[in-house]
């Protein structure tokens, strides 16, 4: 039997697992309390659903991530307190984000992310880390897929200039 053979979790994280872990569970829990301000901004309920259902799975990913860290005796990063609820006319108009940036941006993030999971996932020599940041992989490419939804039906999604073919008819 090799050195990491047996059961993953009592084997010990190498550097690049630990940096992957703890600099996503550093963004994550940026982002949270980011969407949670959004939440606020938020004034089409599509979006803001949407937004709920991410928020509430990047908070069992950042608990899953911070007791693998935990575990393995590494402090995890600081936690910014939660954004408290705040009507959205409580905001002034001109200080509001507006729905499609918001869009917009949580699209960029989930791509990033998904980059991210990619990168943890390849670097890994642990299958238990390998197949959790599998799984926020799937949790992110689904989520990248239902906002591209909203992002179309709404008419906020700006697509790239599309290129269109020109074909010259086929002579038999």
């Amino acid at each position: 039997m090799g050195i990491l053979s047996g059961n993953p979790q009592n084997e010990p994280m190498h550097y690049g697992e630990v940096f992957g872990a703890w600099s996503y569970l550093a963004t994550a829990k940026g982002q949270l309390v980011g969407y949670q301000t959004f939440i606020n901004h938020t004034g089409d309920q599509d979006l803001k659903n949407f937004l709920e259902d991410l928020t509430q799975g990047m908070k069992q990913e950042i608990q899953q991530v911070e007791n693998v860290l935990k575990a393995n005796g590494i402090a995890p990063p600081p936690t910014a307190p939660e954004r408290p609820v705040a009507p959205l006319e409580s905001i002034p108009v001109g200080a509001r984000f507006n729905d499609p940036e918001i869009a917009a941006g949580v699209s960029k993030d989930l791509a990033a992310g998904l980059v991210a999971c990619s990168q943890i996932m390849g670097q890994s020599i642990r299958e238990d880390i390998a197949m959790m940041f599998g799984q926020f992989h799937t949790s992110k490419a689904q989520a990248a897929g239902r906002l591209l939804r909203i992002n179309k039906e709404k008419g906020w999604l700006v697509p790239p200039p599309l290129h269109l073919e020109v074909r010259e008819p086929v002579h038999a």
